[in-house]
């Protein structure tokens, strides 16, 4: 296969790392062929940040590693995915002169506009991650989706803008690139996964799409096409092991075990009289739980995250309000009865979303949990990516022999 046509995604988790490699045939209309999946444990980071290099590059080395081996091709430079409590954002408007006054508004007017949006006052240590054009205004004309081709003296767009902590960002791509992969983007986890799960028409109506992950959750609003808010809520799936852990006197590779195989959010479908016995789950634990209390225990802390989804809607004036429900994804989005307790918490329609519009090895990626991955390959195919860093220059066969050379020198 042709390396030009091969798009790569890694979705960097609290809790596992994912690539997702695809080969595009044709126009980049058609759908994305999936060729390679790699999964690894993730090791080394904290809520999105990193906080160990070493244990970072091991696991992002062997996901590569798992994808290569099935595609059969190496992998050098990704779409990365971007998630945890250090990503923000806000909206901004920015105002041009069109300075060709009685011509049509081009390309690089609309640029401009959106330059003049990111004159903002952000901390030195955050960057801009997205500029996200939500509405223009040409002249009095406001409203206006797609202002290339009218007649104007003055335009004006309205946009979301989303930051990171430039530390967060520097050492993730550090991270990737001693991995030996080039880093074409950094994607906003909730944007990635958002693209893979929800249709245009939601996109329409109105959708929030929450992806519920081990270290955070992130959340993207859609109305009208555009993406109206964003938000990173700092509790997800570890949040929940936590809970159980200190809640039940057990270890936290316990309480994972205990939420994976006897976890729900429902007590209501929970006998007062089911137990689990420890032992079965760890040789070094005796007791017998309650799986009703279990349930409570889960229950409570998704309230707790429904909940505060629910302020970040009502701070857009939402909650309740998107015809389109919410869209649940992420790996923690699989436990039993969540849509049922979403459903209530939220005042919304609530659906599980599955990656969609792919082809290829489909059986291995049909879950929540690699909405992000398919996400950031759907991301790479409108067009060409932006690079970071000097590695993105590629320097022909020596520097890619090179790449190969040293990872394999890496633990």
């Amino acid at each position: 296969m042709a390396k030009d046509n091969i798009i790569v995604g890694i979705d960097i988790g609290n809790s596992k790392i994912r690539t997702v490699v695809a080969m595009i045939e044709g126009e980049r209309e058609l759908l994305p062929n999936i060729v390679g999946v790699g999964i690894a444990p993730s090791a080394g980071l904290r809520k999105g940040a990193i906080v160990d290099v070493g244990e970072t590059i091991s696991a992002i080395t062997a996901s590569l590693e798992d994808a290569e081996r099935m595609c059969g091709e190496p992998i050098h430079h990704a779409f990365i995915g971007v998630g945890g409590a250090h990503l923000a954002a806000q909206n901004s408007t920015g105002v041009i002169a069109i300075s060709h006054s009685g011509s049509e508004i081009n390309e690089d007017d609309i640029a401009r506009a959106l330059e003049a949006a990111q004159a903002v006052n952000i901390p030195s240590n955050r960057q801009i991650l997205r500029t996200i054009p939500q509405v223009y205004t040409v002249d009095d004309q406001t409203d206006i989706k797609d202002p290339r081709g009218m007649m104007g003296v003055r335009l004006e767009v309205a946009t979301h803008i989303i930051t990171g902590l430039t530390p967060a960002l520097k050492n993730l791509e550090n991270a990737v690139h001693q991995s030996g992969v080039d880093v074409d983007d950094f994607i906003p986890a909730a944007l990635a996964a958002a693209e893979a799960t929800i249709s245009k028409r939601q996109k329409e109506l109105g959708v929030v799409v929450i992806d519920i992950g081990a270290g955070s959750t992130s959340m993207a609003v859609y109305e009208e096409g555009v993406v109206l808010h964003t938000a990173v809520l700092p509790v997800g799936g570890d949040s929940v092991t936590n809970d159980i852990a200190i809640g039940l006197r057990t270890s936290v590779d316990t309480a994972e075990k205990l939420k994976i195989e006897y976890g729900t959010v429902q007590p209501a479908d929970t006998s007062d009289r089911d137990t689990v016995d420890l032992a079965a789950l760890s040789r070094s634990e005796t007791q017998v739980i309650n799986k009703k209390e279990l349930a409570q225990i889960i229950q409570a802390r998704y309230v707790e995250i429904f909940d505060m989804a629910n302020a970040e809607l009502r701070l857009v004036g939402r909650d309740g309000q998107l015809p389109a429900g919410a869209v649940m994804t992420g790996g923690s989005a699989k436990i039993p009865a969540l849509v049922d307790l979403a459903r209530d918490t939220l005042k919304l329609p609530v659906q599980i979303g599955f990656p969609s519009e792919i082809d290829g090895i489909v059986d291995r990626i049909d879950d929540p949990s690699y909405a992000t991955a398919i996400g950031l390959i759907l991301y790479g195919m409108k067009g060409p990516s932006r690079s970071y860093g000097p590695s993105s220059v590629h320097v022909g066969k020596a520097v890619d022999s090179m790449k190969q050379f040293l990872r394999k020198l890496l633990p």
